[in-house]
Formats: structure tokens, sequence, C-alpha cells
């Protein structure tokens, strides 16, 4: 994205009144390019940008197949959904500020929306984990708004809000289709994985095979790490990297906020999650969190360290629950 075209988009946003003074590009953004605009009198937004030179993943079959609840969400018309979807559940979100999606600015589809300066959750719980608990507390409570929403099918929101159906019997039916494509793409890249594929695989349609059939789904974010949550200036969540939010099991959320919140994630634990779906998700999630991070690496992301060291970690973690 050019200055440039920068300078229109601050512009149109914010208003010709201001000057675009400063562009900082923001580290995280691996499907979209996310940078800070920086305004004369101090003003700030965020300009997301959908665009192929942005998205850092190797591209694969069925990336643009919107039926499938994991494929990439990229795209504005997702973004969308997503923000309607939370905001009318009370969920804090970004406040959009300026769409594009005729090329005025460019020939990618963008969005600039609120910054929200302050501290994600994952900086906040390094720095002081007791300090978070209020913004946990305020987590759970959108979180429950979400898991009390329901929706009779399963997917993006896009799809089923639009009156669409999704791909599949059943969302462990789902989950064990990508588990088994997550296997074989870490199995080609780690002898270790290839070496338990077989004993991976049994046990995954093990699992599967105990999950008894589900008719209503909640709203889930589907990457619900606390890089994900902001803190606004009034210590309120704020959801953010929104275009995969779906309708899906509640456990899948689950289970991601349990990996990456560790000991935080009892805070937002709740009662009468279904065990068998916990178990096959734990697996599932292992696994996606191994050949993900392998297969990014195949491309040229630039923070390969912090990749290599995500798919060691969860590699081994997969490997433990066959001896579990």
């Amino acid at each position: 994205m050019t200055r440039e075209r920068l300078t229109g988009v601050a512009r149109a946003a914010l208003g010709a009144g201001r000057r675009l003074e400063g562009v900082q590009r923001l580290a995280g953004g691996s499907k979209k390019g996310v940078y800070r605009l920086v305004m004369d009198d101090g003003t700030t937004a965020v300009a997301y940008l959908w665009a192929a030179t942005e998205n850092h993943w190797p591209a694969a079959e069925g990336d643009d197949d919107l039926t499938d609840p994991f494929s990439p969400g990229l795209g504005l018309d997702l973004f969308q959904a997503a923000h309607a979807r939370l905001r009318a559940l009370g969920v804090r979100v970004p406040e959009i500020r300026l769409v594009d999606r005729d090329g005025a600015h460019g020939p990618a589809d963008l969005v600039v929306v609120e910054d929200v300066p302050g501290e994600s959750l994952e900086e906040a719980l390094a720095r002081e984990p007791r300090e978070a608990g209020p913004v946990l507390a305020r987590l759970g409570e959108a979180l429950e708004r979400m898991r009390r929403h329901r929706a009779p099918a399963y997917g993006k929101v896009a799809v089923v809000d639009g009156g669409g159906t999704s791909r599949g019997t059943s969302c462990g039916a789902v989950v064990l289709d990508r588990a088994l494509r997550d296997l074989g793409e870490a199995a080609s890249r780690d002898p270790r994985i290839a070496a338990a594929r077989d004993r991976l695989e049994s046990r995954l349609r093990e699992l599967e095979a105990a999950v008894r059939p589900r008719a209503r789904y909640a709203v889930v974010h589907g990457e619900l790490g606390p890089d994900h949550v902001r803190i606004d200036a009034h210590g309120n969540p704020v959801l953010i990297d929104i275009e995969g939010t779906m309708y899906f099991d509640v456990e899948w959320e689950h289970v991601f906020l349990r990996i990456r919140l560790g000991d935080a994630y009892r805070q937002l634990a709740v009662d009468g999650l279904d065990e068998p779906r916990l178990a096959l998700y734990t697996l599932a999630q292992r696994l996606s969190l191994t050949a993900g991070p392998l297969r990014l690496l195949d491309g040229d992301f630039p923070d390969r360290t912090s990749m290599a060291r995500i798919a060691e970690h969860n590699l081994g973690k997969a490997l433990e629950l066959l001896r579990a």
C-alpha cells in the first residue's frame, strides 16, 4: 500500500481537515495488511487491506470455499458480516470509519477502523496477570452473550446469516476432515509426526466417533487468543481479527482459549461443555497449530523464529495426547 493511497484513505476516513503524518505497519497480520494511520493532530485509525501481496500464506486448494468453516477468513464481506453480528450481540469490536469495496483507494478491498491503542490482553497478562482480572471478567461476559446466541446451522457468519449451507455433516466431521489434512501436511514436514501418523489418525477417528449430534450452534471467534483482544481506555475487551467468526460448537472456542491462555483460562471456564468434543478439538487444534506454522514457513512470513517455536510446542503436545 503506497503512502499516496493511504493519504487518500486517511482523508476519506478521518476528514479532509487533517493531514496524514505517519504510517506504521502493525505486526501480527499474516493474511492482510494492517496499518496505523497517524494524523497531524494526533488522531489515529487502523487500515485493513486484503490484497494478495499482504497474504503470507501459501495458496492451497479450497482457500476460496466459504462453505468450509475453516477456509481462510479473507475479505471485506466476511469482516462486515462478523462485525455486524458481534456488534448486535453487544460485543465490543472496533468501530468502522470507512469501507472501500469499489476500488476508490486501490485495487483491493479495505476498511478503516477505530484504533484501540492500549495494551492487548496478551501484553496485560504478561505485565501483571492480576490486573487483567477485570478485563477477563468482561471478556467472559461477552463470550457468554456469544454462547447464548444460537443458530440452526454451522459455518461462517456471512454464509449462515446469508441463508447459505456449509459443507460437511456436522462440526465434528468438519473438524475431523480438517485435522486429517493438517496431519498429512505436518507429516510431510516433520519426521516425528510422520512416524506417529497412523496412531494419530486412529485416535482422531476414535474421538470423532464418540461425538453425538447437535442441532444448534453458538457464535465463536474461532481464533480468540489474547493477541486478538485489545483493551480500550475504559478497560473493555475489544475483539479484533474477526473475519473467521462463525457459528460452531462452543467447545472449539474454549479449547483454543485454554491452549492460548493457560492458567488465566480458569476465569473464562464454563460448566456444561461436552467432553467428547473437547477431546477431539484439543487434538485437532494441536495438529492445526503444528501444520499451520510449518506451512507458513514455506512462504515469506517474516517472524520465522516465533512460528517455528509455535510449531515445535504444539507438535510435542499432540504427541503427548497419544500417551494420555
